[in-house]
């Protein structure tokens, strides 16, 4: 958890040098983010599957070590076209390491008091990871931005040998789930999602062109032939009932709202503060990190939140923490002479807020009641959803904010406004639900 987000957040300082070393422009840069993406998003739910399947230990270390390979080619290259496959395969390593390791936690504790508490650290070790990757990348990147993806080959090597020792092989063939893999189902769930989340991605950028019609088409063949086969098949690679479980739903549908406005978001304060007012990269950092500072110093009493209140209403808080964060930006970080304080400070504090009541509400929601064997698949499932997310609205964000950073805020505005539309609408998605449910209660007592 702490070297992903340690990842996401140092690249998201390091785009515009990596733009200007490179000769990529802001169109080609997306890729930098969303190569990532399109290998995580693609194959979350086989490594989720997999994780069940072949053992939660072994995929986590195998992956590990294909993603710390993947980081050090990617600050040895010179060509943004090769940067961008090592981002691919980086993504494609942390759909294996990130639900194995969701999943390791939540089969090693209970569900309840335990497991909330547990996730509430992992969300503890992703917020010090963001915070510390801001700061990190805002110092390394002054110096050269390679050396943001040399940073991560060393993290790897501390989890590697930790994991190895700390994660236990007892019981990890009691955990796998019995019966084969489901191969078919395999081969046309990842070419489904690939050529899915590739049409993300690119549409916005390119509109419908012959190229993406193809995906398209081919996404959705792959994708309806893998739901006919999963009814058939006696061991299938995602069982589609658990879409029945609407809490399940409701999670990922928040997952999907927090992850596809925030990423978008620190994409454009990053271009704006450093392309337009040009700050240094660590300026930037620095002004974005009491976000992450936030999430680190609430999230140890999410659980017990979680415990008292139960998960929506803390995701409902969150989303409305969004909100407001994305509105005071709009109405005060276009200042030309900010003042950090007044402009910039109270937007990110909200955000931190969000993320702290958030993102362990989520990951609760999205387990709980789900037997051990699945955990992995559920655990692939909400980690879908916030890549796919951040894939569908950054894209979206991209060619709305193209050019942009000659134009001041203006430029920036309509981005602006779609990652606030999109945290409302997964606020009043949420909202609603936990009415509707009230009210069913109501009329039954």
């Amino acid at each position: 958890m702490f070297l992903d987000a340690l990842d996401v957040s140092m690249v998201g300082v390091a785009l515009p040098s990596i733009g200007h070393d490179l000769g990529l422009d802001t169109s080609a840069l997306q890729w930098v983010v969303n190569g990532y993406i399109l290998g995580y998003g693609g194959l979350l739910l086989l490594g989720g599957r997999a994780a069940d399947l072949l053992g939660r230990r072994q995929v986590f270390l195998t992956a590990l070590v294909v993603f710390g390979i993947a980081s050090l080619v990617g600050g040895l290259v010179d060509d943004g076209a090769l940067l961008i496959a090592t981002r691919i395969v980086k993504g494609i390593a942390a759909a294996f390491t990130a639900p194995a390791a969701l999943s390791i936690v939540t089969t090693t504790f209970k569900e309840g008091h335990d497991r909330n508490r547990a996730l509430s650290i992992f969300t503890i070790f992703g917020a010090t990871g963001y915070a510390s990757g801001l700061i990190v990348s805002g110092l390394l990147t002054g110096i050269d931005w390679r050396l943001t993806f040399y940073m991560p080959v060393a993290v790897v090597a501390i989890v590697l040998v930790t994991a190895w020792f700390v994660v236990p092989r007892a019981g990890e063939d009691a955990a796998k789930e019995e019966g084969g893999i489901d191969f078919t189902g395999a081969v046309l769930l990842t070419g489904g999602m690939l050529s899915a989340v590739y049409t993300i991605v690119t549409a916005p950028e390119t509109g419908f062109t012959a190229t993406v019609i193809a995906t398209t088409i081919l996404a959705v063949g792959l994708l309806g032939t893998f739901f006919v086969v999963e009814n058939r098949v006696g061991h299938p690679l995602v069982r589609l009932s658990i879409f029945k479980v609407r809490s399940i739903v409701r999670a990922n549908l928040a997952a999907l709202a927090i992850f596809g406005s925030y990423l978008s978001f620190q994409t454009i304060v990053s271009l704006y503060l450093q392309n337009t007012l040009d700050w240094e990269p660590l300026q930037m950092a620095l002004a974005m990190a009491p976000a992450g500072i936030i999430v680190a110093v609430l999230s140890p009493m999410a659980g017990k939140l979680i415990d008292r209140f139960g998960t929506a209403p803390m995701i409902i808080a969150a989303l409305a923490s969004f909100v407001a964060g994305y509105l005071w930006f709009l109405a005060r970080g276009g200042n030309p002479d900010p003042n950090y304080v007044l402009d910039y400070l109270p937007a990110f504090l909200l955000l931190g807020l969000g993320f702290a009541l958030g993102f362990s509400s989520v990951m609760v929601q999205a387990t709980e009641g789900i037997a051990d064997h699945e955990q992995g698949l559920a655990s692939g499932l909400v980690q879908t959803s916030l890549q796919i997310g951040g894939a569908v609205v950054l894209a979206v964000t991209t060619g709305l904010i193209s050019g942009a950073a000659t134009d001041g805020i203006a430029g920036y505005r309509p981005g602006l406004y779609l990652v606030t539309l999109v945290a409302a609408i997964g606020l009043v998605a949420s909202a609603s639900a936990l009415l509707a449910r009230k009210q069913v209660v109501a009329e039954l007592g």
